[in-house]
């Protein structure tokens, strides 16, 4: 009688351990669903259509949150809506999945270029290199974007320092 919570106790932990193994996929195998709303945000990404990609590939990554192409994609459309920062973020949530993608390594490292911030894009450039084994298109890419610089961006007076102008006052 002393030993009957305890049993229950551990025969119900047991239980609970052994289960949550058979209701997981291994990690190589994607969602089919969610795989089809992900090409169709690229198609639609491809289309100039970044409002539909997005919705999509957020679809695809609601069905499966493992799918890192999902997220490589909608890093792109964040690129291309001028989203630098969130675009990193999903580089970095493609590269928790998988830390070698060189795809993943790259893009993040190029959002890093477009948003100024070189030196991190260099460590990244190294990162990238010390993956690669053989030939990276990625990373060549990445290194002529560091070697290009961030964009030039039009300055506006408040950008330089420079007080607002003032409005022209009307004449009675």
């Amino acid at each position: 009688m002393r030993f009957t919570p305890a049993s229950i106790a551990l025969a119900v932990l047991l239980t609970t351990v052994s289960s949550v193994g058979l209701s997981q996929r291994p990690d190589t195998q994607i969602e089919p669903r969610s795989v089809e709303w992900q090409k169709a945000g690229e198609a639609a990404r491809k289309a100039g259509n970044l409002d539909g990609a997005t919705d999509a590939l957020e679809s695809a990554l609601a069905v499966d949150p493992r799918n890192r192409v999902a997220y490589i994609e909608l890093a792109e459309v964040a690129r291309a809506q001028g989203l630098q920062g969130k675009a990193i973020r999903l580089y970095k949530e493609a590269l928790l999945l998988d830390p070698t993608d060189m795809v993943a390594l790259a893009g993040q490292g190029e959002a890093m270029v477009e948003k100024g911030a070189i030196a991190r894009a260099k460590e990244v450039l190294a990162q990238a290199q010390g993956l690669c084994k053989g030939d990276c298109a990625p990373v060549g890419k990445l290194a002529a974007a560091i070697q290009k610089g961030p964009p030039a961006v039009a300055m506006t007076t408040k950008d330089a320092g420079l007080p607002p102008k003032a409005a022209p006052t009307e004449t009675p």
